[in-house]
């Protein structure tokens, strides 16, 4: 089975609870035949605590570096323009709140 790269944005190491802008940390995870734990990398937030914020392509362009190895990543939310953005570069937000212990293919 061909192993595929996940990221999980997660305050507590155990579910996915958090939205894609405030992420200050991926968790990334490969998937085969069971889920393990490769890293945590640390990111700076999208979200700069303004409600009403531009998005911000530069910004955004560094968390996406963090990501560019990753098929998907389990956010609780994640707002329009990062999630097409994310895409373009072949990496699919997935919208979950649960166990990551819960994450299958």
């Amino acid at each position: 089975m061909e192993t595929e790269r996940y990221a999980i944005v997660s305050t507590d190491g155990v579910t996915v609870n958090e939205h894609f802008g405030f992420a200050t940390h991926f968790l990334i995870y490969d998937m085969g035949d069971r889920m393990t734990l490769v890293e945590k990398r640390e990111t700076e937030s999208l979200s700069v605590g303004d409600p009403d914020h531009l998005f911000d392509p530069d910004r955004f362009a560094r968390i996406a570096a963090r990501l560019k190895d990753c098929c998907r990543v389990y956010v609780t939310r994640i707002g329009d323009t990062p999630a097409a953005r994310l895409r373009d570069i072949g990496v699919q937000p997935v919208i979950y709140a649960g166990a990551i212990a819960d994450i299958s293919r």
